[in-house]
């Protein structure tokens, strides 16, 4: 459990607080670049609890910025997007995507004082299909993490995404919890009903494995153990990554390329996006007949875009109808009545409330990936606040590149880092540029 302190400094990210200075040392995925067209609307943005405006300008580029004009505070999410920039439509001065205010027409000529105008704007940069800024103090910002699935040409990963009604960190802590895989997700199956080919059987044999877990330069990792056939052990590892990534352990490690990204839009709104490699061996999900596991082919629908601070990406199963829980289907098909795993995890971590009080927990060993994932960013907020001084990640992205998620088997004589290093150093990677680096820097 944590002191209510100690969940407060964990849990909220808005200007000044720890964990936001945190989060604004590296950059955040504002938004999909799809989402803004050339001079089309602007779209309202929540990001770390500040309330923003992003818009593309005539010549494709993208502005991130205060949505209040620094004339009279009135809001540029009415503003006219046009001929390379935006137009407050209350006085008609007009800012780029820098901010620099570039037309102020109400004012004559000789009074004209717009070069002495900035508008408060983010700088962003377009990679991965994501529109990224970056809300920090440094006036040279750092690389963007080099993660695998991100340096995929666009058209081999998929990308999902859908808005959490609760804080960023409960939706993190569902990523990094691989005991309820075997209740949430498939408490219904049974080793037989899978196909013996399948190693991920042995999830399901045992609910209760074993676990190692420990800090890393990106952040934690931990792998979830199992006895398998004799001589041999069932491994599934996954990662924390600062600042709020993850890399999960459902599919196979030889080609498991995906992650997780729980990007904070204020203390009680996350905006999560899965991705994944389009080329990449589907986990346990069908049984050996061929048909969909019980409760997890998915089901994704989403409520129509609205122009709220929270108006995007929302799903249609949501706490208000409680996720489409049939009750006759939990008795007699899957364990939870809830269809789709994204939909069931959304479930768990929403009806906990939206920052979930952690002093009334009783954590247990299947807890410890959890336990050392908010001590690591508890202390990596601390040592910035005290020493000024942020996680190796910030200045080398290339570190992000020693970690991958997945299931895979290893002698049981093996420790399970030397497991570890030893599958990464053989595990597939599409990009033939990277050269694999050794899991601990030298």
């Amino acid at each position: 459990m944590l002191t209510p302190a100690a969940n407060e400094m964990l849990t909220r990210v808005g200007p000044g607080t720890p964990m936001g200075n945190l989060m604004r040392e590296y950059w955040i995925p504002a938004c999909l670049s799809s989402e803004l067209k050339a001079d089309g609307e602007p779209m309202r943005l929540m990001l770390l609890g500040e309330q923003l405006v992003a818009f593309r300008d005539t010549n494709g580029k993208i502005g991130i910025m205060e949505h209040r004009c620094p004339h009279r505070c009135a809001s540029l999410f009415f503003g006219r997007n046009e001929e390379g920039g935006l137009r407050c439509v209350y006085h008609g001065w007009k800012f780029d995507v820098e901010g620099n205010c570039v037309d102020m027409p109400n004012v004559p000529a000789a009074q004209d004082f717009k070069h002495r105008i900035k508008a408060k704007a983010y700088k962003v940069v377009e990679r991965s299909g994501f529109a990224w800024t970056y809300m920090g103090k440094r006036e040279q910002p750092p690389e963007l993490p080099n993660i695998e699935i991100m340096m995929l040409p666009e058209e081999e990963r998929v990308t999902r995404v859908h808005m959490r009604e609760c804080n960023w960190f409960q939706s993190l802590e569902g990523d990094i919890d691989t005991s309820h895989f075997g209740f949430l997700h498939v408490g219904g199956v049974e080793m037989e009903d899978v196909s013996p080919n399948d190693m991920n059987r042995w999830a399901v044999a045992d609910r209760a494995p074993d676990y190692k877990a420990t800090e890393t330069e990106w952040g934690t990792m931990y792998a979830a153990y199992r006895p398998a056939d004799p001589g041999s052990v069932y491994y599934r590892f996954a990662h924390f990554m600062f600042p709020f990534i993850t890399l999960t352990p459902n599919g196979y490690f030889e080609d498991q390329l995906a992650c997780t990204l729980n990007v904070p839009m204020d203390d009680t709104h996350t905006m999560t996006y899965n991705l994944a490699w389009k080329k990449k061996t589907r986990p346990l999900e069908t049984l050996k007949n061929g048909d969909w596991i019980p409760g997890l082919q998915p089901q994704v629908e989403y409520l129509p875009n609205t122009n709220d601070w929270f108006g995007r990406w929302r799903l249609v199963a949501r706490r208000e109808n409680d996720y489409f829980i049939d009750r006759d289907m939990q008795k007699n098909v899957n364990y939870s009545g809830i269809q789709g795993i994204g939909r069931q995890d959304q479930a768990m971590i929403e009806c906990m409330g939206e920052i979930v009080d952690r002093s009334l927990e009783h954590l247990a060993p299947s807890d410890r990936m959890i336990a050392i994932t908010r001590k690591r960013l508890l202390e990596a907020a601390q040592t910035l606040m005290r020493e000024g001084k942020a996680p190796a990640t910030v200045d080398d992205p290339d570190i992000y590149r020693r970690a991958r998620g997945g299931a895979f088997i290893a002698p049981d004589s093996m420790d399970w880092l030397d497991a570890y290093a030893d599958k990464l150093k053989t595990a597939l990677s599409p990009l033939g540029l990277l050269q694999r680096l050794p899991l601990a820097a030298e």
